[in-house]
């Protein structure tokens, strides 16, 4: 089969991961347009208010991650009981998950409470940390209404529909937005909070959310049948259990790739305001193309799943080629344009030359590990819908702490690289990632459908 041969059997496929990529990668999109909203605004201020905003929300995406991962251990469950016709098994996932997710929410919680004890022994400079502290704590107690409704949205990407989260995360997000503008410089007769006004507002809008999924619930009964199906006697320890062995490992991995990221922002504001706030800036920027690529990867996990559960193990395996496909076409473009408006982009945070400059260094570097780090996300969104998540939280381990971190810290610090030889090391392990993920794909996927031959 020749080369066009093969793309056109792989065109339904296409087909039927955007349709479900589409609304989540907006979604993510839309996640993302509120950090970069946030940053701006906060950049605004001056380049002490970045770099506090970046510090606080490099120390509360440790947690944030962590607990994301353990919610996405729904999906690929309820989308094999989904497919397969057994709606309240489905539904009794739904509602221990929410148990689950709330539980851990408030543990990390408390947590991030304690670490924000000690900011001030993080290398970083006085008025940075002051500033960064009333702002963490709002981010801080938003994380419980959030995963709340990454309650509702992973058990909606589970039965296939990822429209309804897309909506919501979009109006919630113009509504941070709004917040931002009225909390942060003070107008219309709100009160002038500064950064701290971007953590009031992250709250507001996050609180929004799960209420707003819980109306679309009542409204629509088709969904409403499922909470038809909620007991008390539904709570159980074992499915509890099952979700936990699913989403942990999901955490953990998440937890280590996060932890390399703040610690290595930890690591850049020891070079000062102008390197942290220049991190952020690429950063920023970075995260928003991750997350187009996100959605991409949820879609895999929801597809992947609902071949599995089909027994369709051919297209099961098809699929996640698809959509590592339609990753490095898309990520192409991204670093094309990231290095073409490096100088450009920077001027939308900031007005100081000497973090555009920095900003425009990172923002290559960060186009050089687009493609792998779309396609890593991608190969572990594919590795979930076939319930593999203890090997890639092994890869984690590998690329993350024992390789990201060192090369960080050598080119950094001891070659004194600053904060460009931070850099190097996303770039090094993101590409090991990106080759060891993909060959476990292959590795999971053959085994899977050898298995059945027999």
């Amino acid at each position: 089969m020749g080369v066009v041969e093969k793309i056109c059997s792989y065109r339904p496929f296409y087909v039927r991961n955007l349709k479900i990529a589409i609304p989540a990668m907006l979604s993510q999109l839309g996640q993302g347009i509120v950090m970069l909203a946030d940053s701006m605004m906060v950049g605004m201020l001056g380049t002490n208010e970045l770099a506090a905003a970046s510090f606080a929300n490099a120390i509360v995406m440790i947690g944030f991650l962590f607990v994301l991962g353990v919610t996405f251990g729904a999906t690929p469950m309820v989308g094999r009981q989904y497919s397969g016709g057994k709606y309240a098994r489905a539904a009794s996932l739904f509602q221990n998950s929410m148990l689950l997710d709330l539980l851990v929410a408030l543990l990390v919680c408390a947590i991030l409470w304690v670490v924000s004890f000690y900011f001030d022994r993080m290398g970083q400079e006085p008025e940075v940390c002051r500033l960064a502290r009333p702002y963490y704590f709002w981010l801080v107690i938003s994380l419980p209404p959030v995963f709340l409704f990454q309650a509702f949205k992973q058990f909606m990407e589970g039965v296939g529909n990822t429209k309804i989260a897309m909506v919501i995360t979009l109006v919630a997000n113009a509504l941070n937005i709004l917040l931002n503008y009225l909390f942060i410089f003070g107008k219309f007769g709100f009160p002038n909070m500064g950064v701290e006004g971007a953590g009031v507002a992250t709250f507001v809008a996050r609180m929004s959310m799960p209420l707003m999924f819980y109306a679309v619930f009542v409204y629509r009964r088709s969904l409403f049948r499922y909470f038809r199906f909620f007991k008390v006697k539904v709570f159980s320890l074992s499915e509890l259990y099952g979700l936990g062995k699913m989403g942990f490992p999901i955490g953990f991995q998440m937890l280590v790739e996060s932890s390399t990221f703040s610690l290595s922002a930890v690591i850049v504001g020891w070079f000062g305001a102008v390197s942290l706030a220049s991190h952020q800036v690429a950063m920023n920027l970075s995260s928003l193309t991750f997350m187009i690529v996100s959605g991409i990867s949820a879609a895999t996990t929801i597809r992947v799943s609902h071949q599995l559960g089909m027994g369709d193990y051919v297209s099961m395996r098809k699929a996640g080629f698809a959509s590592m496909h339609l990753c490095v076409f898309e990520n192409f473009i991204c670093s094309l344009l990231l290095i073409l408006f490096r100088y450009e982009i920077p001027l939308f945070f900031t007005s100081d030359p000497l973090v555009i400059d920095l900003s425009a260094t990172l923002l290559v570097m960060a186009a050089v590990y687009q493609l792998a780090d779309g396609l890593q996300v991608v190969a572990l969104g594919a590795l979930r819908g076939m319930g593999d998540v203890e090997g890639p939280m092994r890869v984690s381990v590998i690329c993350y702490v024992l390789v990201s971190l060192p090369v960080a810290y050598v080119c950094g610090v001891l070659w004194q690289w600053g904060a460009v030889g931070v850099w190097m090391g996303f770039i090094v392990s993101l590409n090991l990632a990106a080759f060891l993920l993909i060959k476990r794909f292959l590795k999971v996927s053959d085994d899977i459908i050898r298995s059945h031959e027999k």
